[in-house]
């Protein structure tokens, strides 16, 4: 019977400790979905006039505008850094969408899994190591991907190849730009602050000073 060494055991234990939710973790996540929620909600407006504006300039167009739907799993990876995070905020946050008047009612819930789900591919495919402006984008962007499949899958797919391509294709960049960049710039914002001391992204900030 063979036995782990001390430094395998305690390197296993460190892996295990840092990828396990705190109290902590579960409640700033919990937080950031009601906040992520409220966003959802003024979104539902002035995104979707948005949305509407550029679909009649040219159909498919719509799609630079939902980046602002895919904040959620972006924001909640980039900040807790552990396994389902970026799921949880994302479909919490739709929850809340839902409970304060979302015009899509429940399937509000299934865009939300979907989002958090592409998100939460990312940061798993980077072993929930790396969380710089490349991953943040690439988040941003499986988060686009997987709402694409599923909005392709209850209809947009009927409307053909061409609205489908462009609405495709401006969805990865507004899920790069607005859910990737724009929430990278957040967090950084936000550890400047002070605000993120008790995580990593705070913590990071300090050993810069």
């Amino acid at each position: 019977m063979t036995q782990s060494s001390p430094s395998t055991t305690s390197t296993t234990s460190t892996a295990t400790s840092t990828r396990s939710w705190r109290i902590v973790d579960i409640v700033v996540a919990s937080v950031l979905a009601v906040a992520v929620g409220l966003i959802f909600v003024l979104w539902n407006s002035a995104g979707y006039a948005w949305y509407t504006a550029a679909n009649t300039l040219t159909p498919g167009l719509g799609g630079i505008a939902t980046g602002g739907w895919l904040i959620g799993g972006v924001l909640g990876g980039l900040i807790i850094r552990k396994p389902g995070a970026a799921l949880y905020v994302e479909l919490l946050a739709a929850l809340f969408s839902v409970a304060f008047g979302s015009p899509w009612s429940l399937t509000t819930l299934y865009s939300g899994l979907a989002q958090g789900l592409g998100a939460e591919l990312v940061f798993a495919l980077f072993a929930y190591r790396a969380f710089g402006v490349k991953t943040a984008m690439l988040a941003g962007m499986g988060a686009a991907a997987v709402e694409f499949l599923y909005e392709g899958l209850t209809g947009t797919f009927a409307k053909g190849i061409e609205y489908s391509a462009i609405y495709g294709v401006t969805m990865l960049i507004s899920g790069a730009v607005i859910a990737g960049l724009l929430m990278h710039l957040l967090v950084r914002a936000l550890a400047a602050t002070g605000a993120l001391d008790r995580f990593a992204a705070g913590r990071e900030r300090q050993q810069l000073i």
